[in-house]
């Protein structure tokens, strides 16, 4: 099968590099990567024109206008554009271990989502990352929580993997559906701006039709590079979607991935020479 990686990314070229060179050094390849910019400014599209020469893999962005946290609709656009059977969700500032494609390709199974995690670095950890490159870290390093999160054990994950319909700790950093899948749902929820709760949104649809959750942990491993966060915004309006797409079971949003279907009916460039 085809995986298409969509990394969604906003004014962080520096993450972003990192991200796409874990990429490119997978032991098993996707088709491509899809990088998605909520509105970037230019140095983020000068650092994709200057990695995609060498790139191993289709490497596509796709831009759209700064108006404020779209994160739905970016998301919805790399759906929309994705040439792959199955699509990784992940974020720009999410640094995959070498067997991250490879270990969601394993855990695909039809009528499931897959819910990966992440360890969690400091600030120190963070600025070394990007100024030397380095790799993600182990078990023993320093600066980072959710040790546990570093462990490659593939027995225990197909332990954890029992498909349910848990909708604690649903977060789109590292998640991963059949494409066909996110369409019958029509994709994340556009009406939702602003930080947070569309991929809990995305879950309670797709339990709703039907879908279960496959949890990995011990596999697909990748390291969130550190950033002041928005968490727990008081009041935040998106609760309320949540909440009344669970009170009245709805299966597909309003406005979603349909909108975008037509602008990547032909596929979008590659934008590696020739």
């Amino acid at each position: 099968m085809r995986i298409s990686v969509a990394v969604i990314t906003y004014n962080w070229p520096s993450a972003l590099a990192l991200v796409l060179q874990a990429l490119a050094a997978q032991s098993e390849l996707p088709y491509e990567v899809i990088v998605t910019d909520d509105g970037s400014q230019p140095a983020t599209r000068e650092l994709l024109e200057n990695v995609a020469p060498g790139y191993p893999v289709r490497l596509v962005h796709l831009w759209q206008p700064d108006d404020g946290a779209r994160m739905s609709r970016a998301r919805n656009r790399a759906i929309a554009a994705a040439r792959g059977d199955y699509v990784i969700l992940l974020d720009g500032d999410m640094v995959a271990e070498r067997h991250f494609v490879a270990d969601h390709h394993a855990f695909a199974r039809r009528g499931c989502f897959v819910q990966g995690s992440r360890v969690l670095t400091d600030a120190g950890l963070t600025r070394r990352m990007l100024e030397e490159s380095a790799p993600t870290p182990g078990f023993l390093s320093r600066g980072i929580e959710r040790r546990r999160h570093t462990l490659r054990l593939p027995a225990l994950a197909q332990w954890y993997a029992r498909p349910g319909t848990k909708q604690r700790g649903i977060k789109s950093c590292n998640m991963a559906f059949w494409r066909d899948d996110l369409l019958r749902l029509n994709g994340f929820n556009e009406a939702m701006t602003g930080w947070g709760r569309e991929d809990t949104e995305l879950a309670i649809r797709a339990f709703h039709a039907g879908l279960l959750r496959r949890e990995l942990r011990f596999s697909a491993l990748a390291t969130h590079l550190y950033h002041p966060t928005r968490k727990h915004v008081v009041g935040n309006p998106n609760d309320l979607i949540v909440d009344d797409t669970r009170a009245r079971g709805l299966v597909r949003c309003e406005q979603g991935v349909d909108g975008h279907l037509a602008e990547f009916a032909q596929p979008p460039a590659d934008l590696r020479p020739g």
